[in-house]
């Protein structure tokens, strides 16, 4: 059986996907060429920008790197040692 997350956990996600999509704007890039960049797929990005999914550890990896910013920038949280 599936278990629906708490709203709290749905918020971060939210939060997530809006800097990425914040940073994909400030970039002056399409969704379409940031997928292509970070080597998934558009829908998945589409997905994780809007919140509606959960995004993979590595995936969040490939978009910070082709969106050339820190991983710590797009979940929010500071780096470690820092």
């Amino acid at each position: 059986m599936l278990r629906e997350h708490p709203n709290w956990v749905k918020q971060k996600r939210r939060e997530v996907g809006a800097r990425i999509r914040g940073r994909r704007l400030h970039a002056n890039l399409t969704q379409e060429k940031l997928a292509e960049r970070s080597t998934i797929d558009r829908r998945t990005l589409q997905r994780i920008e809007a919140g509606e999914s959960d995004p993979r550890y590595g995936d969040l990896l490939l978009i910070a790197e082709a969106l050339d910013v820190p991983f710590a920038d797009l979940v929010g949280c500071a780096p470690a040692g820092g």
